[in-house]
């Protein structure tokens, strides 16, 4: 019996895709071990400890519904869940409104890219200091004595400093805003650099203003970025407790203050309740964000 010519040749083509499968599946391998082992195990474990048994001295791997009915049955627990929710939104918004316009300078006025550089290099200079030197350097410019009322009281703005400027809400946010701004500078400055120049030179030709021109061109080319910010802040507020703690004298109480409450008096199923609040309303904030804006088509 004859071979149809061509047909070995036929073979290996046939069995090419199949090594490029396993090829890609090697590849990915790495990837999927190092997210298995470091994010959905330690969530699965901190869902599974959430039921564990809770008692004065101990805990036990007894399953009990006990920890999640005293968080959503107590008042301290929600009351903590919306001022976290309150203070990211504020934040989020004020990092936003500051750090766009810089955005919008560095990356599409500016169009040195050595004088880019240089700017951006300022905006992280506050990074190159410890977390909790740039927190605690606030207290000397919003206390009642601070730099800020002193300038206030002399410029005759004011009658008597400001008390609410620090421990308090506002303290935290003005904090958590300076901190994480350049979060949302970034990834903006960086999508503005990518809209070319004869794009917006063409709808200057064609008669449109400034404004039109930001609102049609500028804004939704600038998405991805604004996205990606909020993803960045969004995360890194939520999960918030240390500035919360010094700059409102612990009168603010967010959920990551209570997971490092819980944990330092040895409460393990309690702090996995607020642990897994915490991973839920963060995911449902990133799943919302990322259906603003098809990142893996824009990027």
């Amino acid at each position: 019996m004859t071979t149809p010519p061509g047909s070995e040749a036929a073979a290996p083509q046939a069995a090419s895709p199949r090594r490029s499968g396993n090829k890609t599946l090697w590849l990915l391998a790495p990837g999927v071990a190092w997210m298995v082992l470091f994010l959905l195990v330690p969530i699965l474990m901190m869902v599974y400890v959430s039921f564990w048994t809770q008692t004065t001295f101990k805990i036990e791997p007894i399953l009990t519904t006990k920890s999640w009915v005293t968080f959503f049955t107590s008042d301290t627990y929600l009351q903590a869940l919306w001022t976290t929710i309150r203070i990211w939104l504020t934040v989020l918004v004020a990092t936003l409104v500051i750090g766009y316009p810089t955005a919008l300078f560095v990356g599409l006025f500016v169009r040195n890219k050595a004088l880019q550089t240089t700017l951006l290099v300022l905006c992280v200079i506050p990074f190159w200091t410890s977390f909790l030197i740039r927190v605690l350097a606030w207290r000397p410019m919003l206390g009642k004595e601070g730099a800020i009322n002193l300038i206030l009281l002399k410029a005759g703005i004011i009658t008597q400093p400001i008390e609410a400027l620090l421990f308090s809400d506002l303290s935290v946010v003005i904090g958590m805003t300076q901190i994480y701004c350049v979060f949302m500078v970034g990834p903006i400055a960086f999508m503005l650099g990518r809209i070319d120049p004869n794009v917006i030179e063409a709808a200057r030709d064609l008669g449109a203003g400034f404004w039109r021109i930001f609102r049609t061109i500028i804004l939704p080319l600038s998405m991805p970025g604004v996205v990606v910010g909020s993803i960045f802040v969004s995360v890194m507020v939520l999960g918030e407790f240390a500035t919360s703690a010094a700059l409102s004298g612990r009168k603010v109480n967010l959920l990551g203050n209570i997971i490092v409450t819980q944990v330092g008096s040895l409460k393990w199923a309690f702090a996995a309740v607020v642990g897994v609040v915490l991973t839920i309303v963060m995911g449902a904030v990133v799943a919302a964000l990322l259906r603003v804006v098809d990142l893996r088509k824009e990027l």
